[in-house]
């Protein structure tokens, strides 16, 4: 098929670049022309792992180009993608005007020559596939206003509009995108439905062959495709995200009472994800989530709920957890060297997530910005994020760090904020040598405690005070 993707951000880049990829033909289409020029030049916007060699894959399967005009993308295609972006006003509500813009000048580029599916990628609130229809026949009527046809009536412009939430993790989004866990269509209309199941059917049968980078998953033999109404498929995308946010919560509310009675929340988490109801993932305690959609999207559907007459105290709980688990940080290095101010703090990592150099809603910003107001000397270091968040952060008075080595040396505490796979392997006996006050805050219990401990580091996780019980019993027991 002849696709277009409006939107060259996370999401359209990677669905771009997946569909070319599975034979269709793709158009990216952008209103930057900076991103726009260097996508053709080959450059990725986003750090993506594997990305960058789909796109050259995709070039030579059904093709995929990059251009800043609509109108001929639009006339050109089958089935058009809306994936901009929708951030939140102050309000929480989604800002949807880049949406409002695309769906009208979708509408004001159609003719008459094929039935066209519209769908929304993006991440909207339930009602925007309705909304979406009536901007898209707004537009039609806008593009013949001065330019009517010149014998008889406007022609009779035939779509369908579709909603097809993408359940894409930053970092792991190609393999999202290639061997998904299901894949969601809502629509009401017998022709659109159709089109998306054909759009899909490599997918859903897993017929293509895997990207050498990409090994298709033991076992995967197929994707199962979820059909709903617009409405439901809407309401899937937010009620998938907002549980998942809730669970790294609850999983941290566990964790700061393991805290206070002496478990280990490593521990209680695994125990309780071995129930099948339950399962391990999004059970890890930390520093609580970051990125551009669970915060986003929890705001979202509140705003929803409180337009129709409902306080969501659930997902309003949900946030205020993930606020207060990033100054939980302070107070450990509080409780561990007294006074901050003057001290050196060195952050182990950047980004809200590894694989990624996103520092939307990243708590390592929330702590920095928090040390420097106390006083602290605040140093960074992170494999792939550093060049982003000088160049978006240019006024946070950070040390940037060419290695850990240089991010330990003579520092009074370390902060793993990042869990990259670098850091799980570091020396840590020759890391607290080098340190002024050998303080360790696990903002991801990424080590050992008892490991951390007999390295010479002065340890604390989030919610693992009685990890450090078994070592100290062991210890008086060898005196």
């Amino acid at each position: 098929m002849y696709i277009t993707v409006i939107g060259t951000g996370y999401v359209g880049t990677v669905t771009g670049a997946c569909l070319a990829y599975l034979g269709h033909h793709v158009i990216c289409v952008d209103t930057d022309a900076a991103k726009i020029e260097a996508l053709q030049r080959g450059e990725t916007p986003i750090y993506e792992p594997h990305l960058d060699k789909l796109l050259e894959l995709a070039a030579h399967q059904g093709g995929i180009e990059f251009t800043t005009e609509l109108g001929s993308a639009v006339a050109a295609s089958d089935v058009i993608f809306i994936a901009v972006g929708t951030p939140a006003r102050e309000t929480g509500e989604p800002n949807l005007e880049y949406l409002e813009a695309a769906a009208r000048s979708i509408g004001a580029a159609m003719d008459e020559k094929r039935f066209r599916v519209v769908v929304n990628k993006s991440t909207v609130p339930v009602g925007s596939g309705n909304l979406v229809e009536t901007l898209v026949r707004e537009g039609i009527q806008e593009g013949r206003i001065g330019n009517p046809p010149q014998v008889g009536n406007l022609p009779h412009i035939r779509f369908g509009v579709a909603s097809n939430p993408e359940f894409l993790r930053e970092g792991s989004a190609v393999t999202d995108s290639l061997y998904p866990d299901r894949i969601v269509v809502g629509t009401s209309d017998e022709e659109t439905l159709r089109i998306m199941r054909e759009l899909y059917r490599p997918l859903a049968e897993q017929s293509f062959p895997a990207p050498p980078s990409v090994p298709r998953p033991a076992l995967m033999t197929s994707a199962p495709l979820f059909t709903t109404s617009l409405t439901s498929a809407e309401m899937i995308k937010y009620a998938a995200n907002n549980f998942l946010a809730m669970k790294i919560g609850f999983a941290n509310e566990i964790g700061n009472i393991c805290d206070r009675v002496g478990a280990d929340v490593t521990e209680v988490m695994q125990g309780i994800g071995m129930d099948s109801r339950i399962g391990s993932k999004f059970l890890n305690a930390g520093l609580g989530w970051g990125g551009s959609c669970f915060g986003k999207d929890i705001q979202a559907l509140v705003h929803t709920a409180r337009e129709y007459g409902y306080n969501s105290k659930l997902l309003e709980a949900s946030l205020e957890v993930n606020c207060d688990q990033r100054q939980l940080v302070i107070q450990k290095l509080q409780e561990k060297l007294q006074i901050l101010k003057g001290r050196t703090i060195g952050l182990l990592g950047l980004a809200f997530k590894p694989d990624t150099d996103d520092l939307r809603d990243a708590p390592a910003l929330q702590i920095a910005s928090r040390l420097l107001s106390m006083g602290a000397r605040v140093r960074a270091y992170d494999p792939i994020a550093m060049p982003v968040c000088r160049k978006q952060y240019p006024d946070l008075k950070l040390r940037y760090c060419e290695s850990v080595d240089e991010l330990a040396a003579e520092a009074d505490a370390l902060v793993l904020v990042t869990e990259w796979r670098e850091f799980r392997d570091l020396d840590l006996t020759k890391l607290a040598r080098s340190m002024t006050r050998a303080v360790l805050i696990d903002g991801r219990n990424l080590y050992a405690p008892e490991k951390a401990i007999a390295a010479g580091f002065n340890y604390a996780g989030m919610g693992r005070s009685g990890a450090q019980a078994p070592l100290a019993l062991h210890s008086s027991s060898m005196k």
